[in-house]
Formats: C-alpha cells, structure tokens, sequence
C-alpha cells in the first residue's frame, strides 16, 4: 500500500532542458565575459535566441554528452555540474601557459578563487593564443570516482598532474563554486529575482530569467488533477528537488499547481545547504543521499540531525513511492528502503531504461502520469 508520493521536479515534472541551458550559459559566460575571465569578451552578450543557446549548449556539454556523463556518476545538482565543467575548463586552459605563468598558477591555485582572481588571471592570459576543448573533460574523467566527491577531488589530482600544483581548493565548495553558482542564477532568475534568489545584485545585468518559463513535462492540468486525485485517495503527496525554494515554489504557483501541497512536505536545495552548513565535516546530502527524500517524507518535522542519523532502511518503507528521473533517486529511494517509480522523461529519455532496469527499478514509467493508475492500484 502507497501512502506517500514524493516527486523530484526536473525531469519529472518539469524539463530540465531550462536548467541545462542556463548551465551551458554560466560556464560560457564565465569563460568569455570580462567581467570573469574575459578570454572572448566580444562574443558575449545577454540576450541570446533559442538557436544561439542551443548553439552554445552543444559546445560547452558536448551535444549533452557531458551532462549525460555526469549524471550517471550521481551528479545531480546543477551547479556542481557548471563548477566541475569550468573549474576544468580552467585547469586546461592553464595548462597551455604553465612554463610561462607557473609562479603565478601556483599563487592561484592554492588560494580561493572569487571573480577578482578570476579577472587577474584573464588579465594575465591576455593576448595569448589559448583553446577551450570540451571533449577532453570526458577522457581526463575516466578514472575518476563515480561520485560527486569524486568527481571534485578529481579536479585537485589533474591540477597536479598537468600543473604540477598540490592543492585542496577544487575539491570543497568555495568561491569559485558560488561564483560559478551566482552568475547561473542571473539566468535562471534574471535581473527581477536575483537578490531575493541570492542575496546580491546582478554582477551583469540584462538577463530576463528562464524561471517564468518553464517547460512542462506533461499537460499542466492533467498534471493538477492527478496531485488532486491522489490527495483524495488520501496519499500524501510531496516534492524532493535539487532546485532551490524560489525555483520550486515560484513556477509551482505559476502553474497553479502549489495548492495542493502542503508546503512542509517540499525539500529543496536550500534545505539541504543549510543542513550541510549545520554539519560542514559532513558528506555532501544532496542526492543519492537519502537525506532530501527523509526531510521531506516526515513534513519537516524531524530535525536535521534526527534525518542523517534515521535508521535506514526506514521502518514501512514500501508505503512510499519516490518518483524520479535519474540513478541519484533511484539509489535514494532503495537505499531508506522504498519503492522507485522512474520516469523516462529526463536528460536520456529512452536511452535510461536499461540503466534503471539494471539497478533494479520497482516501476519504470513512459511518463509521470502514469503515477496516478500505479499508486490507486497500489492504495487499494
């Protein structure tokens, strides 16, 4: 029996394909604006067509195959995708000047890198016939260990080796990280949403924001009317996402869909900042940590401490059903013991079927509609 139905958001719900331009945008942004590295500071602008962001989207992601490789390592979250594409980028384009600049690559890489650093180091790379190449990110990540962690500590072992640095500083989340993070929320958000998503002003203005359009995954209203047929078959309903509260809670009432939850019962990226704030010598809790989907299956009831420390598998842990789109959820869901519903619908579409079959998926579903006739099937 089904009591509680916890969905993830993007590739669920909504698209991903949002997300993944906008991560597309920060890392070329980052690379190429003067106000950052400033490499190509004449190519660079705000407003950009569908055809240019596709454009951009292909090159930096490598026709996504780079945002596919990431993913299926248990990189969910979108801007440790944008950090560990540019902080790469980074370490490649050192490489080519590091017999002429090694004092100072040195200096830069075993200090914080916040966006002065970033344009010192443009400054210094001026002038000099330097390449991006986004391919290479998927040979040179081979070896790496197929977690977040991993991936990032995979960023210190490259320094060394190709700059002969030994250094800690690419594989914590520091001002390179939220550097990385503040200008790809410029372009989700856009000018209107930015201090109250982040706190601070547009570092460069004139981005409308993705967030008030939204692609959604399946008729908006087909989508309404099953969160209101499950509620009245008494299940609980609820939302565990790697996006932020703005990101969730904004779209959620332009779509008209927030009046059915119960706002407790929806776990974000920020929930799990601050827990991981709370315990900075902790593990990384975004997913495949379980601690998104425990916060949100107790109504924010339970503590933060009282979530990491839940017994695992959980006590009836069949009478919930998680529904998501990618491995992290799947590896979520089995690991506190409930039943997984993944949805086609994400980044690899199709092509994810024998991935979730191989791990054991209880239900794989062409779409999350179809959540509506498995759980009623289930809740009687």
């Amino acid at each position: 029996m089904i009591k509680t139905v916890l969905f993830d958001v993007d590739g669920v719900l909504l698209s991903e394909e949002r997300y993944f331009d906008m991560s597309a945008l920060a890392v070329w942004e980052v690379l190429i604006s003067n106000k950052y590295l400033g490499l190509k500071p004449e190519e660079f602008k705000t407003k950009l067509t569908d055809e240019e962001i596709e454009e951009i989207r292909a090159e930096i992601f490598v026709n996504d195959s780079v945002l596919e490789f990431m993913k299926a390592r248990g990189l969910n979250a979108n801007w440790d995708m944008i950090y560990l594409a540019l902080a790469y980028q980074l370490i490649h384009i050192l490489d080519q000047v590091k017999e002429e600049l090694s004092e100072e690559i040195n200096k830069w890489l075993t200090n914080e890198i916040d966006r002065n650093v970033l344009i010192e180091i443009g400054e210094a790379l001026a002038g000099k016939q330097l390449t991006f190449d986004f391919p290479k990110f998927l040979k040179d990540f081979q070896d790496a260990e197929p977690s977040k962690q991993g991936l990032l500590d995979h960023l210190d072992l490259l320094a060394k080796d190709k700059l002969g640095v030994e250094t800690k500083m690419f594989s914590k989340v520091d001002q390179l990280w939220f550097t990385c993070e503040h200008c790809s929320q410029e372009w989700y958000v856009g000018d209107e949403h930015i201090v109250a998503s982040t706190g601070k002003p547009s570092v460069q203005t004139g981005k409308a924001g993705f967030m008030s359009d939204e692609k959604v995954l399946a008729d908006r209203e087909a989508i309404a009317d099953m969160f209101d047929t499950l509620t009245k078959n008494g299940v609980r309903i609820g939302i565990g996402t790697g996006r932020p509260e703005l990101e969730t809670i904004e779209p959620f009432k332009i779509l008209n869909w927030l009046k059915h939850f119960d706002v407790n019962y929806i776990v974000t990226a920020d929930d799990v900042l601050k827990a991981e704030k709370s315990h900075p010598e902790g593990p990384s809790l975004s997913k495949p940590h379980p601690f998104t989907y425990i916060m949100a299956l107790s109504g924010k009831t339970k503590t933060v401490d009282e979530c990491l420390s839940e017994k695992l598998p959980i006590e009836n842990g069949e009478e919930t059903l998680i529904v998501g789109d990618s491995l992290a959820d799947l590896l979520a869901a089995k690991e506190m013991g409930c039943r997984i519903a993944a949805v086609l619908t994400g980044l690899s579409g199709q092509d994810a079927r024998g991935k979730f079959e191989e791990h054991n998926a209880d239900y794989i579903l062409d779409g999350v509609l179809e959540v509506e006739k498995l759980v009623l099937s289930l809740v009687k």
